[in-house]
Formats: C-alpha cells, sequence, structure tokens
C-alpha cells in the first residue's frame, strides 16, 4: 500500500489502498471479480484450473516448497519481466504473490501509476486499477527484520535499488496485501529513510530493460492524481509462476 509515491504522498507512503481514499482513471483494463468472497483453504495450481478469484475471507495457506525456486513471469504489454522471487528472506510474502497470481489476481490489470522521481512502477489492483483498491480481502504480516512506528508511519530494514519486486503498503503495520511496484532506476534509494516496503523479488537484465522502456512512457499530466503517467496504457496481461527444483 505505497499509497503514495514522493510526487503524490499519503502519509509519506506508497500506498496499497485498502486503508486510503482517493482515486484515479481505472483505464480500460477491466477485471469482473468473482461474485463472493471466498475462503480458499487450497493451495491452486500453477495452471491456473482454479479459477480467477479477486475477493478472500482470510489469507490463504502457505504454498510453496521449501527446495523449489519460483519465478513469477509477467507479461506486460510492453514486454516479459521475469522476477526470482525471495522465499528465504520474505517466504511468507512471495508465497501470498504465488497464490495470488495462481488465482488469476493479477492478469489483466493495469500498470497504472509511475513516478519517476522515486523510479516506480505500481500495479496489483484488480478491482479499480488505481491506488484506491479494495485489495484481496486481507492484510499479511510484515517480514524481512526489524520494524518499528515512528510518527510519519513504518520503518523497515529493507534498501532498494533497480530491478526489484516490492510490496505497497499504508503507514500502519502489517498493512500491504496485494499491490506491488517495480523499482526501475537508481532513484528508488530515496525510500532508503523509509525500509518499510518488502522486497521480495528481483529481475534480470532484461526485465530491468523493459521497466526501463515502461518508465520512459512517463509525461506530466496535471490533471492526474499522481501528477503524471504513461502516454499509453501498460496492461500486465499475465502473472505466470513457473517452480523449478533446487
Amino acid at each position: 500500500m505505497l499509497g503514495s509515491l514522493v510526487t503524490v504522498t499519503v502519509m509519506g507512503f506508497i500506498a496499497d489502498g485498502e486503508d486510503n481514499g482517493g482515486t484515479a482513471d481505472a483505464g480500460t483494463a477491466q477485471v469482473t471479480p468473482a461474485a463472493t468472497t471466498v475462503i480458499a483453504t487450497e493451495c491452486p495450481s500453477h495452471d491456473k484450473t482454479a479459477g480467477q478469484i479477486l475477493l478472500f475471507e482470510h489469507q490463504p495457506p502457505f504454498c510453496l516448497d521449501a527446495s523449489s525456486t519460483y519465478t513469477a513471469v509477467f507479461d506486460t504489454t510492453e514486454g516479459e519481466i521475469k522476477v526470482v522471487l525471495d522465499t528465504v528472506r520474505t517466504p511468507n510474502t512471495a508465497n501470498n504473490f504465488v497464490v495470488l497470481a495462481d488465482y488469476g489476481y493479477y492478469d489483466d490489470t493495469l500498470l497504472f501509476r509511475l513516478d519517476p522521481t522515486i523510479a516506480i512502477i505500481q500495479g496489483g489492483a484488480p478491482h479499480t486499477n488505481d491506488w484506491s483498491d479494495r485489495g484481496p480481502g486481507y492484510t499479511i504480516a510484515d517480514e524481512g527484520g526489524l520494524f518499528r512506528q515512528s510518527t510519519n508511519g513504518m520503518l523497515g530494514p529493507f534498501t532498494y535499488e533497480p530491478g526489484q519486486l516490492i510490496m505497497a503498503r499504508s503507514a500502519g503495520p502489517n498493512s500491504s496485501g496485494a499491490q506491488f511496484f517495480f523499482s526501475s532506476g537508481p532513484e528508488v534509494g530515496r525510500l532508503d529513510g523509509q525500509g518499510s516496503y518488502i522486497v521480495f523479488g528481483d529481475t534480470d537484465a532484461a526485465g530491468l530493460a523493459v521497466l526501463e522502456q515502461i518508465m520512459d512512457l512517463y509525461e506530466l499530466d496535471p490533471s492526474s492524481p499522481y501528477g503524471g503517467g504513461p502516454t499509453r496504457e501498460v496492461t500486465v496481461r499475465s502473472v505466470t509462476i513457473v517452480a523449478t527444483d533446487g
């Protein structure tokens, strides 16, 4: 819930908007939510035969195998981004992303927010395609080191560099849910002073090149609640999880 990047800040955080008000143009990429809230008690397969689910009664179960490596493959309208998920430092965050991806949560959604001042590209909001999205119906616990509250929100142990996959959050503890952002350039290091956005994956040089290409689409727009955006919509067609042994 990074509800705010640097140009438009909500309590100084890049928000995963369940806890925030605010609106944005949802664009034309639309996803029809499941009609009811689902209690997910089983682990979905990576081929997505479980069907698309967007609302859950509570956090899904832990589904990762400690002996496997998990790669999230983002098929976007600007190119493919492969992200190796960190199942050692952030196993529960990685698991949450894997399960949501296997339920088709991120398919046909927009990368709706670009902020070159901190080099982030935000997405993961299937209900509204903006940061005020209601989320999956639950939040997950912070992990990866020591977190503490300050007068301006949370402080955490993470530092940031280009090519990372990072959870958005609100200003409170344990407030990430589903929204994420990519880091596309060194300006993301400006978030080091907060350090509470959970880094749970890294892409390679090819993926970073796609992220840089997406950020190159940015233009200022005074009518945008974010201060600007891409010159054309950038859609995540799908996120597919690939598990490999060893």
